[in-house]
């Protein structure tokens, strides 16, 4: 007789969370999100499981991983770009998108939608600029400074 391979996920509050996640990102890249999306249920099933297995030691060890991953980049954004994290910013930026730009990055890389890549990697470049300009310089004011309505730029 055939066994039945069963997939642990009850509908708790992480399973819902991945199903929106899955869903929103279908509805935003189709195929990135089909792709992205039984990603998120594997994970959350892999979720599941270690919660059945282990109780909440699984629970413990995942929110300690989670928290140091969190103060690793608070420090790596202070070291490497000198500002802070976007969750500062935007936190749906922070929490929804941000994972779902990590996984079009690695599709990038595969060669997924090179012209879309093309296209953000110019429009990135064109923020980084508008960054830089407005970061101030020795004496706290920014490098464009808007007079009547124009930009003059400091050299």
């Amino acid at each position: 007789m055939a066994h039945i391979i069963t997939i642990p996920l009850p509908p708790n509050f992480g399973t819902v969370i991945a199903v929106i996640y899955g869903l929103l990102y279908v509805l935003m890249e189709p195929v990135a999100g089909g792709l992205l999306a039984p990603l998120l249920l594997a994970g959350t099933a892999g979720a599941n499981y270690l919660t059945k297995t282990y109780g909440s030691t699984a629970n413990q060890v995942a929110i300690g991983v989670h928290v140091i991953c969190w103060i690793a980049q608070f420090i790596g954004h202070g070291v490497f770009e000198g500002r802070a994290p976007a969750l500062f910013d935007n936190l749906v930026q922070a929490l929804f998108l941000a994972p779902f730009f990590v996984w079009m990055e690695i599709l990038f890389y595969f060669g997924y939608r090179s012209e879309l890549k093309k296209r953000l990697d110019k429009s990135v470049l064109q923020e980084i600029e508008k960054y830089e300009r407005a970061k101030p310089v020795g004496n706290g004011t920014p490098k464009d400074k808007k007079t009547n309505g124009n930009v003059v730029r400091d050299h």
